[in-house]
């Protein structure tokens, strides 16, 4: 790799624990970039830590030197942040956001709605202060994201498959996604790090693969080692099944059988044609998780 696309040096990670996180950090390290974390706890992967909040009040204190700064942490907390930041050097600026500003604009649930409408407006703040500050951003929003055991979107679907042995579904679940492993974000922000074509755009990073939700289920099972058993049903009785589990499983809402049948795609071309996204297809192994 030649001078002009190696990235600038010392690195700061802002939420080092994040999914995305300890991939990340183990794969500065491969390359030689000693990174530092901040996060509100130390991370599994062994490397400087400082203990911070993006929210506090002495931040300007806590944040360590850094040219290149890697944002894992929601998106919304990052625009207080960004004078601390650029006071502490920072030239280089990645930072992830979400499809889900796109996806859940017109949710029927309010709290989807409110968090599709933080999602943008920081998205903006950023763009705005950044552009006006000098420093060089790239925003990531991926699809879904899962890592084995460990996310909140795959892996919570597969806690509920090994409880009760069977997926309900909201109709015959037709509505197409693009699962994204974090290990492979981690890569692509890396990418983007190093890519000067990245500075000052946004991409949408989807996973290796699109599939119907059913044939996203059916893969969960399969590798949790397990005969694929969904089980299809009209929409208002999955209604009413979500508002009956939402005591047992806080997550749980109607919105969520009301997407099984919607498309919820993008296009990673642009990442494609910058930095060389390549992401893996949807083959999850909880066995090995």
């Amino acid at each position: 790799m030649d001078a002009e696309n190696t990235l600038k040096t010392p690195v700061l990670v802002l939420g080092a624990t994040s999914l995305i996180g300890g991939h990340l950090l183990a794969r500065l390290k491969a390359e030689n970039l000693d990174p530092t974390a901040f996060s509100r706890r130390p991370p599994v992967e062994e490397t400087c830590w400082i203990g911070g909040d993006l929210k506090g009040a002495d931040l300007d204190e806590r944040l360590p030197v850094a040219a290149t700064v890697f944002a894992l942490s929601p998106i919304w907390l990052l625009p207080t942040a960004l004078p601390a930041l650029k006071s502490r050097g920072m030239e280089r600026l990645i930072a992830f956001s979400s499809t889900s500003r796109f996806t859940k604009v017109d949710s029927p649930d309010e709290g989807e709605r409110a968090v599709a409408g933080k999602l943008a407006q920081a998205e903006a703040a950023v763009e705005q202060w950044c552009a006006e500050h000098g420093v060089a951003w790239t925003i990531l929003r991926p699809t879904l994201i899962y890592d084995e055991g460990h996310d909140e979107n795959v892996s919570r679907i597969a806690r509920l498959i090994r409880r009760f042995h069977v997926m309900p579904l909201s109709g015959d679940g037709a509505g197409l996604r693009q699962p994204v492993h974090a290990e492979d974000l981690a890569a692509g922000a890396l990418a983007a790090a190093h890519a000067p074509a990245t500075r000052n755009l946004a991409y949408d990073l989807v996973g290796g693969e699109t599939v119907t939700y059913r044939l996203m289920v059916d893969r969960i099972f399969e590798g949790l080692g397990k005969r694929p058993r969904s089980l299809p049903m009209p929409t208002w009785l999955f209604g009413l099944i979500m508002r009956l589990a939402k005591p047992f499983y806080p997550g749980a809402t109607v919105a969520m059988g009301a997407r099984m049948g919607q498309d919820l795609t993008f296009d990673s071309a642009a990442a494609t044609r910058d930095f060389g996204w390549a992401p893996r297809a949807f083959r999850p192994n909880f066995q090995r998780a």
